[in-house]
């Protein structure tokens, strides 16, 4: 059930809009706004599918009422973006006023067709975060081409086209090709470039429709004329010109060629007087240009309709928020009270970053590719009048879908199981075959889900069909497989798809994973159970030890079992390295299986399951700690192979293609939840985990306890193995990171290089031609890149730039650009200025751009190229400049990280999403921050609490049945998360809660005791706050 505080709310309320007809954010399925009273008046829209539709509206309602209309019937979230445009009296195209009412703009309604058309063109197309949004830009972009208005070359306009009939008819076929180009006029001179046009489909073959609108997309942002829309103009001295708007300013054209463009922070007002129309400068010596430019045009009319879309770009792009409007003035007006009435773009993105917006299936009016399915049965039913183009979820490949859209799967809790049904096609097994180690028979063997409700999951991967929505498709890891943007998760899936367990939608990156569903606990019986064990908190320290022996025992299985099982079946695999693994890992893993034996014998005993209570010698620890510490001394030799180990492994990878598919391959696994390189350092991490616990184990314990000298002791030798090792497990933490951080780049030739240091990495602004555009960037002790986010099935981060350290300098520049949190980077050959989210944020920054500046300096080496192109072709590519495109340059790194197969889940991208940043400190705090136990589960509107085994590791939480399972069932990454008690009004009347939260999205969870409820908030916050303000100076060695 929603609480009614959570029920859905018109789009005005949800903006704090006054008035209930704020249009465009209106969730599908929702009733539009109540009408006015009066007369109806049947209003026509033709859609860009060239369908039209009629609307029926009230005499006295204004044009936001209609376009609301509009938008409901296409179920669009991201309407904002759109407009309704028609011809007046004057036979001039002007933009319907959506606060004016629409009959005193439409003089012959009956006669009139409004055009719902794109009206903001965004510079880059990945901010469109629908896919349906990005499918109507398409249709826009295919009607421009075709009436001539998108001027390009032969080669671009051909690679359009081409990537238009893909999406349409799908794969090349000669003849079914030629017969569409000749049925339909995509260009007014396609006959010309005919056989270009087939030559580019022949290389689209298994591009998705929504692949082929993603790259179209691509090649018209970066064309001159993308988005222009022509006013005819002429300047003082009587050359013929034309004015177009967008969102870096005002242009000017000389036929179609740009020759001026004069960006808003120049402008300081823009005016018309007659005929002609005025754009005042702001103050700059170096300025060529009069304060005040002065263009004709052809009428008064002309600088009206000119003048109002450039202060509806100006407020779309630059401001914050909607402005407010005018007071009355009491006695006499003085100028235009119009303004701009909508979303800002930044409240579009905010709205649907921080909204649950429910995914509806849509249809291709125009595409002849068949769907895998139907549209849901409300869908169905809401659309049955409808002709709008809509895309099914299902017209994706398989292979690009969640598990949860492929595979059904049960789950079992107190021994109670119920079969699954796949009652809708989102969450129906199609294709059994099509995921990877998605064995259908094997996951109802280990997964059964019990409880009232058989059709609960345990997961929601994300919505089908927004592969393409960073900020659409829950953010839910699924065995380590998971997708940010809902591609080819990996895991088992047991919530109905885009469903979160108090029935709402699961909005980006907050997916909590594990529903509520079947098992409730008997809380009596719980209680119980709990006064039956010990208090003394050198127990529960002792359960800790084992708790996360059990975790390492399992990760270490994953390479003396799983790993090897794979890579000994290869031919291609090494056998010295398959040996070098196995004769250091194997001693180990017997070792610690005895370790854990005692350790549960010890814990049993403790827990007065067994006669020796009756001796009195059972209550303690360090005496089992002590002697098999000191067996580990004599593992030493294998600990140090570890490096070994890693190096080895990476040098093979490169070496050979084969070697390198098949590691990547056993990274799809389940069983491998974390990249593998993590794994074969853990036996390095287990000695920093050991010391802890001792020291807690010491501090506990008072000079006269029997158990003090043991665990004293054994303190002693576990920190000397620490400091003789620690050297190593440093330079091999940052060698690790640099290795996992190359799987997330494209674009360098090779991070991990001797003396390069990984110091942080995450979001922040940068300010371009294009105003502030996110961007990821890598700080590292030579130097800053910055990239972004790629929208292929991989997600890799694509190269755009780097900053040499050497000889930067750095400087706050709030005041200078009116940008908060904004900084400038003064480079040898370029300067930056970015911007970061929060004041914290800048200044945890700029003290490790400093710090690394410092290191740069001192280096002997003053500069390191690490892309693998020149820096003058990245900023073309970022600049959108280069009009003419190859296919090879466009599709070649999409098709090449389709191979590869690379999960998109890593801490790079929640960062990405949660617009947040992570140091190599904070890594290093993570290392030893980890932790694994039961806890119970409770979702914020549920009644019971649900037992669940949770590992803490990698910033993030990983959701098991049991200790004894292979893999996790899913997993919440906890960057941006704040952890906290619960306050009296929520009503949880338990001891030892603590509560998650991520904006809307609250999760319990409940522990046995005071020191584990006091260790998992400790370890949790170490995840979710930066630890570089108060890490010891041994860890900050690494730098």
């Amino acid at each position: 059930m929603v609480e009614p505080a959570d029920r859905p709310s018109t789009a005005g309320q949800r903006l704090g809009a006054t008035e209930s007809f704020g249009v465009s954010t209106l969730e599908p399925g929702l009733r539009p706004p109540a009408q006015a009273p009066g007369r109806q008046v049947s209003i026509r829209v033709q859609m860009l599918d060239d369908t039209q539709e009629v609307f029926q509206i009230s005499q006295r309602s204004p044009g936001k009422l209609l376009f609301d209309l509009v938008c409901v019937h296409l179920n669009l979230v991201e309407g904002d973006y759109f407009g309704l445009e028609y011809q007046d009296q004057r036979k001039m195209t002007v933009w319907l006023d959506l606060l004016k009412p629409t009959l005193k703009q439409l003089r012959r309604p009956k006669n009139t067709i409004l055009r719902f058309v794109v009206k903001f063109f965004p510079p880059d197309h990945t901010q469109l975060t629908e896919e349906l949004t990005q499918y109507l830009f398409a249709l826009q972009i295919k009607r421009d081409l075709a009436c001539g208005r998108l001027i390009c070359n032969d080669t671009s306009a051909a690679l359009m086209v081409s990537h238009i009939i893909q999406s349409e008819i799908g794969d090349f076929d000669e003849t079914q090709s030629w017969q569409h180009l000749l049925h339909n006029k995509y260009l007014p001179d396609q006959d010309a470039i005919r056989d270009k046009i087939t030559d580019c489909h022949r290389k689209h073959v298994g591009q998705t429709p929504a692949e082929s609108d993603y790259q179209l997309l691509e090649i018209a942002r970066r064309l001159e004329m993308y988005g222009v829309r022509l006013h005819p103009a002429k300047d003082r001295e009587g050359t013929k010109l034309s004015l177009s708007v967008a969102h870096t300013g005002v242009l000017v054209f000389q036929g179609y060629t740009k020759i001026n463009a004069f960006n808003w922070s120049k402008i300081r007002k823009l005016s018309f007087k007659r005929k002609r129309f005025l754009i005042k400068l702001r103050a700059d010596p170096s300025n060529a240009h009069h304060d005040t430019l002065e263009f004709a045009m052809a009428s008064r009319d002309c600088c009206k309709i000119f003048w109002k879309i450039c202060v509806e770009y100006h407020a779309f792009f630059r401001l914050f928020e909607e402005p407010k409007p005018k007071p009355k003035p009491i006695l006499f007006t003085r100028g235009s009270s119009f303004r701009f009435s909508g979303r800002t773009q930044k409240q579009i993105i905010d709205y649907v970053k921080d909204s649950e917006v429910k995914k509806v299936p849509f249809e291709r009016k125009h595409s002849k590719i068949l769907s895998g399915g139907s549209m849901s049965p409300q869908s169905s039913s809401f659309r049955s009048q409808s002709q709008v183009p809509k895309e099914s979820a299902m017209s994706v490949p398989l292979a690009d879908q969640p598990d949860s859209a492929r595979l059904g799967h049960q789950a079992e809790f107190n021994g109670s199981e119920e079969p699954v049904g796949a009652t809708s096609p989102a969450n129906g097994s199609h294709d059994m075959q099509a995921a990877p180690g998605s064995d259908l028979a094997q996951s109802r063997q280990n997964h059964h889900v019990a409880g009232s409700e058989p059709e609960q999951q345990l997961l929601n991967p994300g919505s089908p069909g927004s592969e393409d929505s960073p900020l659409g498709s829950p953010f839910v890891i699924v065995n380590g497989n998971g997708s940010v943007n809902g591609q080819g998760m990996g895991g088992t899936g047991v919530l109905g798809p885009g469903h979160s367990p108090e029935g709402g939608q699961l909005s980006p990156l907050t997916s909590p994973l594990l529903t509520d569903a079947g098992y409730v606990r008997n809380e009596d019986e719980d209680e119980a159970r709990r006064k039956k064990f010990p208090t003394d908190k050198a127990y529960f320290i002792a359960k800790e030890l084992l708790t996360t022996e059990r975790t390492y025992l399992k990760d270490l299985q994953v390479i003396t079992k799983s790993f090897q099982d794979v890579v000994g079946k290869d031919e291609a695999f090494p056998d010295f390295i398959n040996n070098l693994i196995s004769t250091s890992y194997d001693p180990l893993y017997k070792f610690h299986q005895g370790f854990l034996k005692e350790v549960e014998q010890r814990l049993g005993q403790w827990e007065g399951r067994s006669n020796a209570h009756i001796k009195g010698d059972y209550q303690r620890i360090g005496d089992v700690l002590l002697k098999n510490i000191q067996g580990l001394r004599q593992l030493t030799i294998h600990l140090q192979k570890h490096s070994e180990c890693l190096v080895e492994l990476e040098r093979a990878c490169r070496s050979s293609r084969k070697v390198e598919a098949l590691c990547r391959e056993f990274e799809q696994q389940r069983v491998c939840y974390l990249p593998f390189n993590i794994f074969l350092l853990r036996p390095l991490h287990r000695l920093l985990h050991y010391k802890l616990i001792l020291e807690r184990l010491c501090k506990h314990y008072p000079p006269t306890h029997d158990d003090f000298r043991d665990s004293r002791a054994a303190l002693a030798d576990i920190s000397e193995m620490v400091l003789e090792l620690q050297g190593t497990m440093m330079k091999m933490e940052n060698f690790q990171k640099l290795l996992e951080l190359k799987k997330d780049l494209t674009g360098i030739d090779n991070l991990a290089i001797p003396r390069r240091e990984f110091i942080r990495l995450g979001c922040l602004s940068k300010l371009s031609g294009k105003g502030l555009q996110q961007r990821m960037f890598f700080l590292f002790s030579d130097s800053l890149v910055y990239t972004s986010r790629g929208m292929t099935p991989t997600n890799q981060f694509k190269v755009h730039g780097q900053l040499p350290l050497y000889g930067m300098t750095i400087s706050e520049s709030e005041e200078e650009w009116g940008v908060p949190h904004s900084f400038t980077l003064f480079g040898q050959r370029q300067s930056v200025v970015v911007a970061a989210s929060c004041a914290s944020e800048m200044e945890r920054w700029v003290e490790d751009i400093r710090m690394a500046i410092d290191l740069a300096e001192q280096s002997s080496s003053p500069h390191t190229d690490l892309l693998s192109t020149s820096l003058s072709d990245n900023k073309l590519l970022e600049d959108g400049g280069g009009e003419q495109e190859s296919e090879e340059e466009l599709c070649g790194s999409r098709s090449s990280l389709e191979r590869q197969g690379y999960r998109g889940n890593t801490t790079v991208h929640v960062c990405w999403h949660r617009n947040t940043s992570v140091s190599m400190v904070d890594f290093s705090v993570a290392v030893e921050n980890q932790l694994s136990g039961n806890l119970l589960r409770k979702f914020k509107n549920s009644n019971g609490w649900q037992k669940l085994w949770v590992v803490f590791t990698n910033f993030s939480l990983f959701f098991y049945k049991s200790h004894q399972d292979d893999y996790p069932l899913a997993s919440l990454p906890l960057l941006g998360y704040s952890v906290t008690v619960p306050s009296e009004s929520e009503n949880i009347h338990k001891d030892y809660v603590f509560k998650l939260h991520f904006k809307s999205h609250v999760y319990y969870f409940r522990s046995e005791s005071e020191y584990t409820f006091e260790r998992w908030m400790e370890v949790i916050r170490s995840a979710t706050c930066s630890a570089s303000r108060s890490l010891p100076s041994t860890r900050k060695d690494l730098y």
